[in-house]
């Protein structure tokens, strides 16, 4: 086992992939020499060459179609797109091709191909440089959709992401690049099963990617008031590990959902939907939800207003045990 920072476990899974699969290359921009604004991808041009670390053109659209020919080709793209609010040029080939090439062909063309998007807020960036948009991707069938929120996901999940046989988005918390963590030396669970990292009796907390620490930190703080959280990490939005999240509100009879984006249309609608739909003799209270507002990401010296923490998820756990 080895502490790294996300950072680094990300940049050492893009490594053993690339040794195992010789058919395994990345594209983005500025990827290469530079290795990436975050320099998730640092050295790898070096050791791999430029022809299996691809410096692209700044068009998201001309990476992303690029990728499906290489991919019908027997080649397995990894993608990075630089910022998430960067992605909507590609939106359409994401929707109206990779994700239906599948279907189209009767099952008889697979796309195994990643495409990394960094996600979310918190760093003080600039308009397009944090946005939230899982749900635009979860909601399309066709798509894998999955969120790391710590080093030993993030260095397991991206390997176990590019030999999968579908396409799959990749999203990566960027305002946790730089926490550390212990990397395993073994998978812990499967690439789409959901994580209870913290047990708990009294509400369940479910969260992904940037907010997993924040909920994390609400259940300690929770202790302090004799409150147990039950916090898990749902690692993939689609499919959803309905089991793990099922059995935990059955035994809590509460949930709180926690997520970065509006709670608008959300992940935490599909899943506060899909709860009360399963587990209606269980619960104790309504579900509730802690987001981001429906408004546009605002500027970064307000942000902190906009994104959920620790007070927030506090506040829903006080109101769901006040039922």
């Amino acid at each position: 086992m080895a502490q790294l920072t996300m950072a680094k476990a990300l940049n050492a899974g893009l490594r053993a992939a690339m040794e195992k699969d010789p058919k395994v290359l990345l594209m983005g921009e500025d990827i290469g020499k530079l290795g990436g604004v975050f320099r998730i991808t640092e050295g790898l041009q070096k050791d791999f060459g430029e022809d299996r670390v691809i410096d692209t053109p700044l068009a998201e659209a001309g990476i992303v179609a690029t990728a499906i020919g290489m991919t019908l080709r027997g080649y397995r793209p990894v993608v990075e797109i630089q910022f998430d609010g960067f992605v909507y040029p590609a939106f359409d080939h994401i929707v109206s091709q990779v994700a239906k090439l599948h279907a189209r062909s009767l099952g008889h063309v697979q796309l195994p191909m990643v495409i990394r998007i960094p996600v979310g807020g918190g760093i003080g960036a600039v308009e397009h440089h944090s946005e939230s948009n899982e749900a635009y991707f979860a909601h399309t069938a066709g798509l894998r959709v999955i969120a790391c929120s710590n080093p030993n996901d993030a260095y397991w999940m991206i390997q176990e992401a590019i030999a999968f046989p579908d396409p799959i988005i990749f999203y990566e918390p960027k305002r946790r690049y730089w926490d550390k963590g212990e990397v395993a030396a073994a998978p812990e669970r499967d690439l789409f099963a959901a994580n209870v990292i913290r047990p708990g009796t009294d509400v369940t907390v479910l969260a992904y990617g940037p907010m997993v620490r924040s909920c994390l930190q609400a259940a300690q703080a929770a202790e302090e008031e004799g409150i147990s959280l039950e916090v898990i990490d749902l690692r993939s939005l689609t499919p959803l590990d309905t089991e793990a999240i099922f059995g935990s509100v059955r035994k809590t009879g509460r949930c709180v959902v926690v997520h970065e984006a509006s709670t608008f249309l959300g992940m935490g609608a599909e899943l506060a939907a899909q709860i009360q739909q399963e587990c209606f003799y269980s619960l104790e209270a309504p579900v509730l939800r802690v987001g981001g507002y429906n408004v546009p990401y605002p500027p970064s010296r307000i942000e902190e207003e906009f994104l959920p923490d620790l007070d927030r998820v506090l506040d829903a756990v006080d109101r769901v045990l006040e039922h």
